[in-house]
């Protein structure tokens, strides 16, 4: 495995370095189990963490989106599960080669585990900060992960797209409908950026000698970061669009409210993972989303 990132690290281990293994059964004295599957499989993992793992062992999700967490507390009934994101961006740039492209934290709900884990990690290039608001922190993080569809939809690299104020004028639309549906379900996200959630759409929207000057610079975004949805394309995958932006219109739904902007992106993506198209232009995506 080979680990680097914008900042000059590049790390390389070999399974002989670590404990390493591949079997359940290695979970038999773990006292931290970190999921980081993508949300379909997240049942999967649970599967395999209840008879194998410590009834003490706390379980820390990495994953996107929100509802997963549900998913492992049914399934691993009296076991401390946590919630956590990873506040950066990270892309497979071949095999065993994994690159962080962004700045942003490890960041954890509060407990013995975590506070214990954040010590070891403290000046670390995973650095982990612990957080008593780990569901708004969880929302957050999502309504930045709104753009691994526009990413994903556009074909190029985080950077460029990013670049184009066609693609953010459609990630504006959908946060903002995002928080539009949030607020009306009483439920706060919590800032995870330089800026507060709700003055995002109005930046990510912004002329691009604005943002392009300021935005980039902010979130250190370098050549290589994409997102994880464009790998799910490149690689043939189905992606966790149900988990993210199917999230907001899943909750406009039990809220009685329409969430179009985000339903038209999930629409768009599992097109895309049926072989429909990809590739869009800005100003496509924008006509085909927004109108």
């Amino acid at each position: 495995m080979r680990l680097t990132d914008g900042a000059g690290l590049d790390l390389r281990l070999a399974a002989a370095d670590v404990d390493f293994a591949t079997s359940p059964e290695a979970l038999a004295g773990a006292g931290l189990v970190v999921v980081t599957v993508k949300g379909p499989a997240t049942g999967e993992a649970a599967a395999q963490i209840a008879p194998h793992a410590p009834a003490e062992a706390a379980v820390l999700s990495l994953q996107n989106g929100i509802s997963h967490i549900d998913t492992l507390r049914t399934a691993l009934p009296g076991r401390r599960v946590l919630r956590g994101i990873v506040g950066f961006n990270v892309a497979r740039l071949g095999p065993g080669h994994w690159h962080r492209g962004t700045s942003g934290l490890l960041m954890a709900e509060r407990g013995a585990q975590i506070e214990r884990l954040a010590e070891r990690l403290a000046g670390s290039p995973c650095a982990l900060m612990p957080t008593d608001d780990a569901e708004g922190v969880a929302w957050g993080k999502l309504v930045l992960n709104l753009n691994n569809a526009v990413n994903a939809l556009s074909g190029r690299t985080l950077r460029a797209e990013l670049s184009e104020r066609s693609y953010r004028r459609v990630l504006a639309a959908s946060m903002r409908e995002a928080l539009e549906v949030l607020a009306a379900a009483g439920t706060r996200p919590a800032r995870v950026t330089a800026l507060p959630p709700r003055l995002l759409p109005g930046f990510i929207g912004a002329p691009d000698a604005i943002f392009n000057t300021i935005g980039l610079r902010l979130q250190k975004i370098d050549a290589h970061a994409r997102s994880s949805m464009a790998d799910d394309f490149a690689a043939g995958r189905g992606t966790e669009i149900d988990f993210l932006n199917g999230e907001i219109v899943g909750l406009a739904g039990r809220t009685g409210r329409e969430a179009p902007v985000n339903r038209r992106i999930v629409e768009l993506v599992k097109e895309a993972e049926s072989g429909g198209r990809r590739g869009w232009s800005g100003a496509e995506l924008a006509a085909a989303v927004l109108g």
